[in-house]
């Protein structure tokens, strides 16, 4: 298998709306490449995107393992746990998230949604 082949089409799928079919060009890729985190992040985001949060949550959660300073994997998770109704446990990687890079708003007005939604979390 040509993985540059296969990862170049799985991102033309992403690209172009379809995720799920992302996903399944990805699969074999970080199976062959545990360690590539770029296959690995672009893998999660097609989870995301279609809807299998938990499979998103299995990849995200590998990859803030490996690297805690990836403010991108932990709002990602941070959204993932969200979406799964978790928001106690969301906090946490959006709150890590927004620590990080303060100045991105995506990352700011995720963390006052889920706030909100804990009571303060405090």
């Amino acid at each position: 298998m040509d993985l540059l082949a296969e990862y170049r089409r799985a991102t033309m799928f992403f690209e172009t709306g379809d995720p799920a079919g992302a996903a399944r060009l990805l699969e074999p890729i970080v199976e062959a490449e545990p360690g590539n985190s770029s296959v690995r992040q672009l893998l999660a985001r097609a989870y995301f995107q279609s809807a299998q949060l938990n499979r998103a949550e299995e990849q995200l959660r590998e990859l803030v393992d490996r690297d805690p300073s990836d403010h991108y994997a932990h709002h990602v998770l941070g959204r993932t746990l969200e979406r799964l109704n978790r928001h106690v446990d969301a906090l946490r990687h959006l709150r890590i998230a927004a620590a990080m890079y303060a100045t991105n708003t995506d990352y700011t007005t995720a963390l006052r949604r889920v706030e909100g939604r804990v009571g303060g979390g405090r």
